[in-house]
């Protein structure tokens, strides 16, 4: 689309009958996601099991919901949840044929830019019915990305002027307004309301509507480790001696080497705009504007000037610096203005996020919504062909990265040099990343500090439902009481080790689930791993062997420990062995469970 919409959008449909136009409108909304009921299959990927609840808990989160149902459905869902305008995200009603997309709530919070979007896609109508969209053709609430408004109670009375078709005054002190003109607003000279861009922290007039631009460029130099609190104070003292208005920052940057400082990701947060860094060499090109030149920075760093050089990179060649380089003990900034609105995600590098993803074994209801949410933000995704595979559309139009299984230190480094370079990556692994997952294996490499750059990488570990709890589910509730989890790969763990642990963990009663159980050079160790469980266990024990969980060609059996050594079993295989309290229930289909043990054991 050429507009930017809200993102994380949730297209809700009611059954089989919009699931087309769900699919439809997914593939063309970035970053969308089809929400069905589980009642009904579909291609959803999410499911759930009362509408109006689920519009409901989505409404509450902040998330735009576009519901392909009537109109009243939606409004008695959220109803009792409207409280403030400016804080509710958009709502809007669309008709199961497409042919209507009717913005609810949210207008100008995103919801008339989706209507719109909608019956571009469909052919049918945007049913916008916000006034000033309607006679103004711009809203005055709804500024472009990266403005803000510093005063948002007077957008009604200046809005309310131009419906009246009083004149208003429209004042720029720095450039970027163009937007304002765009509409059918005939802007006034010496007009009593008046409309006011600027850079400037000026709040007396309180009869003009303040819009800050995105046109100031925050650099920052720091020592490492230099605390949030010394930067923050530090850039306070500078806008205020500037008189500038920390709303028209549109981006913090400075040097590579600081990407990885939390203060100054601390500090973008706080201000709520990016952070950006730049190579020695863009920052040494900045060289003949700087205000002074320091001999000791250029020695640390390779450029005379972090702060400053980074503002004015930023900036662009027609920028300016409005405020020369400042200091505190740990600290340097400096502020440039840019002669246009700054697009902070063209500029320099974002600091490289890896997130260690774990997408259960495999069935998309079983993913978490943090997993999800990581997978859309992330540009490349490297994992095992076969996981990546199981993750269909949420990573299609993702640059893909496969290693083969066993190579998985390759795909870790690939992964950490990848986000290194500035990209957001997400490392797929099955069931939990940090259960014999790809989780370890990242820190164990960025401890080892073989390349410095990967300490500057943001790591984000998203849990999965792991294997065990997926087979424990399927399996009824076997892990009721004291359980562990051994693998039987002896590629990283000497047999002897691993005998050992099944041997106090059988001799301790404990539940065990057994990973990796089996394999084409391995076929002895899981008929090892059972004598020993025999000679603490009854040969009746209960036993759950549970293939391709969440997958096709899922297979669930219930067996006994003497059968565990002939069973058809294989690396994508998961067992638990029962502890001499699992109970085996005799239903159609059978389940397992364990006490959790208060009252069966004060009656043993």
């Amino acid at each position: 689309m050429s507009v930017l919409l809200p993102g994380d959008i949730a297209i809700v449909t009611l059954g089989a009958g919009g699931a087309a136009l769900g699919g439809r409108l997914r593939a063309c909304l970035p970053g969308a996601r089809l929400h069905g009921p589980g009642a009904y299959p579909g291609a959803w990927d999410e499911c759930y099991t009362h509408a109006s609840q689920h519009i409901a808990r989505l409404f509450q989160e902040g998330r735009p919901v576009i519901g392909l149902c009537a109109s009243g459905i939606l409004i008695r869902a959220v109803a009792p949840l409207l409280a403030s305008k400016q804080e509710e995200p958009p709502l809007v009603a669309v008709a199961e044929d497409g042919s209507v997309a009717v913005p609810l709530i949210g207008g100008h919070r995103g919801g008339n830019l989706i209507a719109r979007a909608i019956a571009e896609i469909t052919g049918g109508s945007a049913a916008i019915t916000t006034a000033g969209d309607l006679r103004l053709a711009l809203s005055l609430d709804e500024p472009p990305p990266g403005w803000r408004i510093a005063n948002p109670q007077k957008v009604k009375p200046v809005a309310a002027a131009l419906l009246r078709g009083e004149p208003v005054s429209l004042i720029e002190d720095v450039a970027g307004g163009g937007w304002l003109h765009g509409g059918r607003i005939g802007w006034a000279d010496g007009g009593e309301q008046r409309v006011i861009v600027t850079d400037r922290a000026s709040s007396a007039d309180g009869a003009a509507l303040v819009f800050h631009p995105p046109v100031l460029a925050l650099g920052i130099g720091c020592e490492r480790g230099c605390s949030g609190s010394e930067i923050a104070a530090l850039v306070r003292s500078a806008l205020a001696e500037a008189g500038l208005a920390p709303a028209a920052i549109a981006v913090v940057v400075s040097i590579e080497l600081k990407a990885g400082e939390a203060a100054i990701h601390a500090l973008a947060d706080e201000l709520g705009v990016p952070a950006r860094f730049f190579p020695a060499s863009r920052l040494l090109a900045e060289t003949p504007r700087l205000s002074e030149r320091s001999q000791t920075v250029f020695r640390a760093t390779g450029c005379w000037g972090v702060a400053e050089g980074a503002a004015l990179a930023a900036a662009g060649p027609d920028g300016v610096l409005v405020l020369p380089k400042r200091k505190s003990r740990h600290a340097t900034c400096a502020l440039a203005r840019a002669a246009a609105p700054i697009a902070a995600d063209a500029i320099g590098r974002a600091r490289g996020k890896l997130a260690v993803i774990g997408i259960g074994p495999g069935k998309p209801a079983w993913r978490t919504p943090e997993a999800n949410a990581a997978l859309a933000q992330a540009s490349d995704v490297v994992g095992y062909g076969l996981y990546l595979d199981l993750l269909g559309r949420d990573v299609e139009g993702k640059r893909r990265h496969t290693t083969p299984i066993g190579e998985e230190e390759a795909r870790v480094r690939l992964a950490l040099d990848l986000a290194a370079q500035g990209r957001s990556v997400a490392l797929v692994s099955s069931g939990d990343a940090g259960i014999y997952g790809l989780a370890p294996l990242v820190f164990e490499l960025v401890d080892r500090a073989a390349k410095p750059e990967w300490r500057r990488v943001e790591l984000l570990v998203c849990p999965g439902l792991s294997a065990l709890q997926a087979a424990a589910a399927l399996a009824g509730a076997p892990l009721g009481h004291d359980f562990c989890a051994i693998s039987l790969s002896d590629l990283m763990t000497p047999w002897e080790a691993i005998c050992a642990r099944i041997e106090a963990a059988a001799a301790a009663d404990f539940i065990i689930a057994l990973y990796n159980p089996c394999s084409t050079r391995r076929r002895a160790r899981l008929a090892e791993a059972a004598d020993i469980l025999r000679r603490h266990r009854a040969p009746q024990t209960p036993v759950f062997i549970g293939r391709n969980l969440g997958r096709d060609g899922e297979e669930r059996n219930l067996r006994q420990l003497r059968e565990l050594a002939g069973a058809d079993i294989d690396m994508l295989t998961i067992v638990l062995v029962g502890s001499r309290r699992t109970r085996r229930i005799d239903s159609d289909p059978p389940y397992l469970y364990t006490p959790r043990g208060y009252l069966d054991g004060a009656r043993r």
